[in-house]
């Protein structure tokens, strides 16, 4: 009987590259789910009393600490940023919790990048490049053209935040650039969610007091005030940008304007 060959070692590798961050999220959410479950077994707390221990626990002198730990890991485990920063904002409150979330984040940008240029050219699978201009359209060019701006811009109008970190290290651009502009991207909406969460009394939802007093309007009219504006100046820069994309097409016979799958998805972006 004849012999079988294996499957080639790079593909072997590239499958297991492919699978490694979902296989790190998987561990990373049986850990926590271990941690909780083996507190409320070992202390008789509900899953409540159980979620205000650990909202304590944050309080402590080493509660920021962890806090920015858990930030910088959260990209590994698929968590979101938002709900992160709202915590944040509950917790510490406007001002300490923005620096917090600013901290956190920008680890988090730097784990996910570093993580994409290590292990990104497994990630894509080889021939698929094609793939990778649809997850932000033209943006993959500009990245390894001019990092900061298109971080810069990526940032103001909301792209999916640790798509780009992940582009970005998948596409090795410059770090400083790239550094720099999630720094400045992304402080308008860092301020926006931690001014969402500064509007929470956590205690009182937690405990089960809902009423109107757990929240603080002035506070939240203010992050929604933020958030509106962020979206109004998103949509200004998107439409100013796509006047210069068709003015330089215009004027270069050997550039072809936007297409649909281009500045037209972006355009669709909330």
């Amino acid at each position: 009987m004849p012999h079988q060959p294996s499957a080639p070692l790079h593909r072997r590798d590239g499958s297991l590259a492919r699978h490694r961050q979902t296989i790190i999220a998987g561990a990373i959410w049986l850990a926590l789910a271990g941690a909780f479950l083996g507190y409320s077994l070992s202390s008789g707390a509900s899953p409540t009393e159980t979620l205000q221990a650990a909202i304590d626990l944050l309080r402590t002198p080493f509660g920021p600490l962890i806090y920015i730990l858990i930030y910088t890991l959260r990209p590994l485990a698929f968590f979101s940023a938002v709900i992160v920063t709202l915590v944040g904002g509950a917790i510490w409150g406007p001002l300490w919790g923005t620096l917090f979330a600013i901290i956190g984040s920008n680890m988090s940008a730097t784990l996910a990048y570093w993580f994409g240029r290590a292990f990104g050219s497994g990630i894509l699978p080889e021939g698929k490049a094609d793939a990778l201009e649809g997850m932000v359209g033209r943006y993959t060019r500009r990245l390894q053209a001019n990092a900061f701006s298109a971080i810069l811009m990526m940032r103001l109008i909301y792209l999916p935040y640790d798509l780009v970190n992940y582009l970005a290290g998948f596409l090795r651009v410059p770090y400083r650039p790239y550094l720099l502009g999630s720094i400045i991207g992304a402080l308008p909406g860092t301020l926006t969610f931690t001014l969402a969460g500064a509007s929470l009394a956590l205690d009182d939802i937690l405990a089960g007091r809902f009423s109107v007093s757990v929240v603080n309007p002035w506070t939240l009219a203010s992050s929604a005030g933020l958030f509106v504006a962020g979206i109004v100046i998103a949509r200004m820069l998107r439409r100013k940008e796509q006047q210069l994309n068709l003015g330089a097409s215009a004027d270069s016979p050997h550039i072809s304007p936007p297409t649909e799958d281009s500045s037209g998805a972006l355009e669709r972006i909330p």
